[in-house]
Parts: structure tokens; C-alpha cells; sequence
């Protein structure tokens, strides 16, 4: 008889962990297991903001599949829609070619895209902190700025040029303006035309407060640091228009600005419209055992999917966070081994662990099990945790020396040239456009059908 094929759809966190345990749990017998993912590494993304401020290469934290996964057949692409009744899953490879997989079990974690509002010139000058590449480009981004405003007698074009604007006030936000910002102060010593004073860099967030999952102790702790910085920190504003040298804000203010990094929240991947299933807030509808109801033998979590949390109760969603990512890949890869062996599947449940916040230098703060830090200690629990969670030794060890080494020796601020010719846009980095509609799904799946 033929082996039942498990597809896992995405190589973040959830899907990664997912074939990680069904490797160690199924017999090569059992079944066959297969990996859709365009990238043949992890993203270790809470460490972005660090490859952007060059304290880590971009190696140390792409996480190599081939070291991971020992038998899963890794499928180099994206997929851009799901027939579920004809249980086949539509894949664009990396070369465009599009090819469709057949599966009798289907794992969705194919993660989340930058989410976007409809304000002028967003999408054609904002940068995003979502991926390896965004990352690498904003680092070139930015010590580019330094050097023209360094090269050009223009007042205006340096005052542009030396101001940045980060939306977004999470973690991701928070993080990339806090090492940024240390990037660019480290950086304007080797810069002697440049007045270190025309460097700013501005955070903004509608939200009320800074990071309010923190709490509000720890929430003003972070406030404090960055503003003792020179971080100029707007919260209750947003922005109205992006130009290619300015920023509008809500509150009417026009910012000269050429940089803009947008981290104000994501939302799941476009590949959930394909399916034609219930969705809470942009996300998969599931149960607690993470299976998609109504449709046969379909599991979905991470940030694609609602899990229920029950350890929070009262109708809760489990944030799209690594850490409830990494063991919800565990829990639904026991559940497909439950229904290959015909065992009763188990619900979800885990409580969060706590925060960490890495600002760059000796300044953190974190909240683990709820106990508040800030300051050293806290950074010492933020770099553990992130250690811990790296999934080979191999990150492990690259990550600890480029600190290392960065703390040490610093930085060379070097540009590499990506994508120098051509800014790049949002769009450019995460293909939001290459996802089928559920008419163009049934025409691949129907003409695969024909031919037998």
C-alpha cells in the first residue's frame, strides 16, 4: 500500500518543529513527509532587528533545514493555494514553475504577511522587518543614508537623509528602533562631515502605550531607555502620507524623511483565502486540537491559524508568538500521528513563559514566569532564551560569537550593495501578490484531475 503523504505547508517556527516531530514519532514505513517552503533555512525572527544593526550576520539566524530535517522531502517554493476536496495543494516553485501536490494530511502554518492600511505612498516607500531580506536591506539602506548625507552640501537632502521613522510600537518595532538607533550613533564617529545631532530617529504607534503586554512598569522602563537615547517616541499617532523625503504624521507634523520601517502588526498569510473556511480576524478558525473543521484531515496553526488558548480561557486566541508557534508544531504533529494510528488527538495548552526585549547593548527588559527585569540581567535572559530556542548548535555557536565579536571589536558599517540600484517596496520582499483565487486553484486541480 502507498504511504499516507503528510504536507507541511511553511518552514517558520510551527512547520519546522511539525516535521521535526513527526520524523522523530512516524517510521520512514508510516508515512511520507514533505516541507513546502521557498527558503531552505529557519528565520530566527526575534534576532532581525540584530542582522539589521549588523550585530549578527544574516547567517547565524537562518537556521539550515538540511541540518534539522533528516528524511522530510524539502519542496523549494510557496503555496499559493489548497484544493481541499480534491486534497491537493497548489505550489509555485522558486523557478515560477507551478506544481501541485497531492496530500492526505495537510499541516497550514504558512506564517503571516506585513500588514498594511490604505495610506498614500506606503507601499511604494515603506520598508518591512519581516524577512532575511528586508533585513539586509535595511541595514544597506541605512548606512547608505550616512554616506550621501555625508557626500552632499544640500541642507535638505542631509536632513532627509539623517531621520528615520519606525512604526510600530511591539516588539519588532521597538527592537529595530532601539538597535538601529545604536547603529547610527556608533556610526557618525567615522563620519567627521556629520553632526551627530541631525541624526533622529522617531518610533510612533496609535496605541497608547509602548509594548503594553509588558505591563506598565516595564512598558515606561523601555519608554525611558529609549528616550534618554534620543528616540523621539509619538504614541496615539500614525502616519497619513509617505513621500519619497517626508513623512506626514496624524497629528500634521512633516517629517524629512527617506527612511521609513514599517512594523505595525501582521496578518495571516493570503493563502487562508483559498480555502474557503471560517476565519477569526484574518486567521483559520480551528479547534483545540487544531484541526480545521469541515475539512478532511487539515490542520492549521501558528500565526495562519485561531487556536483556542485555553489556559487563558473566557474565548481567547493564542498570539501569533515563537514560542506558542514552536509548540503548537509539536502538539499537531502528535495529533497526525494520533489519526495515522486511529488514537484519540490531544487539545493545546500552554502558558506563556514570559517576554524578553532586546534594546540593544546592555539594555533589556524582560518578564520571565512574570518576574519583571530590566537592565543587564534582562539581557542576559533575553540572549539565553534566544539561544535556547536556536535549534542547531551550529546557530548557537555563530550567534554567541558574532555577539561576541560585536561587542568587542564593533562594527565596519560596510554596505554590500543590495539592491542598491532599485529601492525596493514591500511587496518586493514577501510576492503578496502571487497567491491564486480559489476559481484559479479548482482550474489547476480539475486539469491534474483530467489527465489522470
Amino acid at each position: 500500500m502507498e504511504r499516507p503523504r503528510i504536507l507541511v505547508v511553511g518552514g517558520g517556527f510551527a512547520g519546522v518543529e511539525c516535521a521535526r516531530r513527526l520524523e522523530r514519532r512516524l517510521s520512514p514505513a508510516e508515512a511520507e513527509i514533505a516541507l513546502v517552503t521557498p527558503y531552505s533555512y529557519q528565520l530566527y525572527l526575534p534576532l532581525l532587528p540584530n542582522v539589521a544593526a549588523g550585530v549578527l550576520t544574516p547567517q547565524s539566524v537562518a537556521v539550515s533545514l538540511r541540518r534539522t530535517l533528516r528524511r522530510t522531502n524539502i519542496i523549494p517554493g510557496g503555496a499559493i493555494g489548497v484544493d481541499t476536496q480534491a486534497k491537493m495543494c497548489v505550489i509555485r516553485a522558486i523557478t515560477d514553475e507551478v506544481v501541485v501536490k497531492r496530500y492526505d494530511y495537510l499541516v497550514l502554518a504558512p506564517g503571516s504577511i506585513t500588514r498594511t492600511f490604505d495610506i498614500p505612498g506606503l507601499n511604494q516607500y515603506a520598508r518591512g522587518m519581516k524577512t532575511l531580506a528586508e533585513a539586509a536591506y535595511i541595514r544597506d539602506h541605512v548606512i547608505a543614508q550616512l554616506d550621501l548625507a555625508s557626500a552632499t552640501q544640500d541642507r535638505a537632502e542631509r536632513e532627509s537623509r539623517l531621520q528615520f521613522v519606525v512604526v510600530g510600537g511591539g516588539y519588532a518595532g521597538t527592537e529595530t528602533a532601539a538597535c538601529l538607533q545604536r547603529l547610527t550613533t556608533a556610526a557618525t564617529k567615522r563620519y567627521p562631515r556629520l553632526d551627530p545631532r541631525l541624526v533622529k530617529w522617531h518610533l510612533i504607534d496609535i496605541a497608547p502605550r509602548l509594548m503594553p503586554e509588558l505591563g506598565d512598569k516595564l512598558g515606561r522602563t523601555a519608554l525611558d531607555i529609549l528616550r534618554r537615547r534620543g528616540i523621539d517616541i509619538s504614541l496615539g499617532v500614525s502616519v497619513a502620507e509617505v513621500g519619497a523625503d517626508s513623512v506626514k504624521f496624524t497629528d500634521g507634523r512633516l517629517i524629512p524623511s527617506r527612511t521609513l520601517i514599517w512594523t505595525a502588526g501582521v496578518a495571516a498569510s493570503p493563502l487562508v483565502g483559498t480555502l474557503g473556511a471560517e476565519t477569526v480576524k484574518g486567521r483559520l478558525a480551528v479547534t483545540a486540537d487544531m484541526r480545521v473543521p469541515q475539512l478532511d484531515g487539515v490542520f492549521a496553526l501558528g500565526d495562519a491559524a485561531a487556536v483556542p488558548d485555553l489556559a487563558k480561557g473566557d474565548g481567547a486566541v493564542c498570539p501569533p508568538t515563537a514560542q506558542h508557534g514552536q509548540r503548537q508544531g509539536k502538539t499537531v504533529a502528535d495529533n497526525v500521528v494520533a489519526l495515522l494510528r486511529n488514537q484519540p488527538l490531544a487539545a493545546y495548552r500552554h502558558r506563556d513563559l514570559g517576554l524578553v526585549v532586546d534594546l540593544g547593548g546592555a539594555d533589556a527588559v524582560s518578564k520571565p514566569l512574570g518576574v519583571e527585569l530590566h537592565g543587564p540581567a534582562a539581557q542576559a535572559v533575553a540572549r539565553g532564551y534566544h539561544l535556547m530556542a536556536l535549534r542547531t548548535n551550529v546557530a548557537k555557536a555563530r550567534v554567541a560569537v558574532n555577539w561576541t565579536l560585536n561587542a568587542t571589536a564593533g562594527d565596519d558599517f560596510v554596505r554590500t550593495g543590495f539592491q542598491a540600484r532599485r529601492p525596493a517596496a514591500l511587496r518586493d520582499f514577501e510576492y503578496t501578490d502571487s497567491y491564486l483565487t480559489r476559481e484559479q486553484v479548482k482550474e489547476y486541480t480539475t486539469s491534474l484531475l483530467a489527465k489522470g
